[in-house]
């Protein structure tokens, strides 16, 4: 069942989607060769309950950290461990927040150093990717358009859609309907309303679409090693169109990138 938000439920969700970006700006500065990923954890976790919130990953079907770090082929789901970041990874970063009983959740892929052009390029274009999606979610579409944009777009480059890992609607529980696939056809699936809220996240390979689930029950990789991406924002339905209530701006900020990839989506005060 699709849980659509009041507009005082919204403010309450861009906090928490707030959180989430604030602490992937941090994160976004810490970043570096010979830093561990587990260390990133402990600086996220640090600073989510330092501002009031609470993890919302850790615990979470029994999550043992507060970030999800998946480097280079690991798609989704990567659990921080005390091995150092290295010159030419990619790092998934994925992060959950709590805020007065509402969740946040999103991700951004960083680049650490200088990577192979085809990887930059993945980067971007799953970026990309995400904006076609999220100018789909608007009342009157449906899943299907928002799965169709992101496909068409990614297909063309050649790159794999993974299949098996999907968004999802969020609120008051990390994951509500509807489940939204990075993949479709166009008018099918459920309808989109005013007042829903979902995360859009398309996790894109540099070759196939297949995945590879390992025995610690987490880690999920790419069937031939090939670089992944993955980004994803927090969407609501306001007025009809959709409205970011998570940014990459203090990401941005921290790498001096200068971007209106956000500007036709930008929450309206």
């Amino acid at each position: 069942m699709i849980v659509t938000k009041t507009k005082e439920e919204l403010e309450i969700m861009r906090k928490a989607a707030l959180m989430v970006s604030k602490t992937l700006g941090m994160v976004a500065s810490e970043i570096k060769p010979g830093v561990t990923t587990l260390r990133l954890d402990e600086l996220a976790e640090q600073f989510i309950r330092d501002h009031g919130a609470i993890p919302g990953f850790k615990g979470l079907y029994d999550c043992p950290s507060t970030l999800l770090i998946s480097p280079n082929e690991e798609v989704v789901h990567g659990i921080p461990k005390n091995v150092e970041i290295k010159e030419g990874d990619i790092l998934s970063v994925d992060c959950g927040a709590i805020v007065e009983g509402f969740y946040g959740d999103h991700a951004y892929t960083f680049a650490v150093g200088e990577i192979p052009q085809e990887t930059q390029d993945l980067l971007d274009r799953t970026k990309n990717s995400l904006y076609l999606g999220i100018e789909q979610f608007k009342t009157g579409n449906r899943v299907g358009d928002v799965g169709y944009a992101i496909q068409n777009y990614c297909e063309s480059f050649g790159y794999g859609v993974v299949r098996e890992l999907v968004g999802h609607g969020i609120g008051k529980v990390m994951h509500e309907d509807p489940q939204m696939p990075n993949y479709g056809k166009r008018g099918r699936g459920k309808k989109f309303v005013e007042g829903m809220t979902v995360a859009i996240e398309p996790m894109i390979n540099l070759g196939t679409k297949n995945i590879k689930h390992h025995s610690d029950g987490w880690t999920i990789t790419t069937r031939d090693k090939k670089p992944s991406a993955h980004f994803e924002h927090d969407v609501a339905i306001v007025n009809g169109e959709p409205r970011l209530l998570s940014t990459f701006d203090y990401i941005y900020e921290v790498l001096g990138i200068t971007s209106n990839e956000e500007d036709p989506y930008r929450w309206i005060d």
